[in-house]
């Protein structure tokens, strides 16, 4: 699987390494938004910034390339950014995770799983 990071615009400052490219699919994404600015080779839509891996990497390597780039693995949100992960033929870690301990699904930031998504 190919990790799927997302970095909020008002959450990050340059990138710490040269981002390599990302030929993710084509899904209608726009290489900038009106409310944000994204670095080079990530995707702007609906104010935040996104970066498709084509890479194959676990869930925990791909959650240290994210975190390597100041971004995390795609928290979703809303009903459109499950949408947009639906319709894509391909397969990306998210950044949610099953904890035993609390025996419940978890994001990285340790919020529960909403049971509207």
């Amino acid at each position: 699987m190919a990790a799927l990071g997302i970095l909020l615009s008002n959450l990050f400052s340059k990138p710490r390494i040269e981002l390599m490219p990302s030929p993710g699919p084509d899904m209608g994404l726009q290489e900038s938004s009106d409310c944000c600015s994204c670095p080079e080779k990530w995707i702007g839509y609906r104010c935040n910034c996104y970066f498709i891996s084509n890479e194959e990497k676990t869930w925990e390597k791909s959650r240290q390339f994210c975190d390597s780039l100041n971004s995390s693995l795609l928290q979703l949100q809303t009903r459109d950014e499950l949408d947009f992960m639906h319709s894509s033929q391909y397969f990306y870690w998210i950044g949610l995770f099953y904890s035993k301990e609390h025996n419940a699904w978890l994001w990285e930031n340790g919020s529960t799983l909403s049971k509207n998504l």
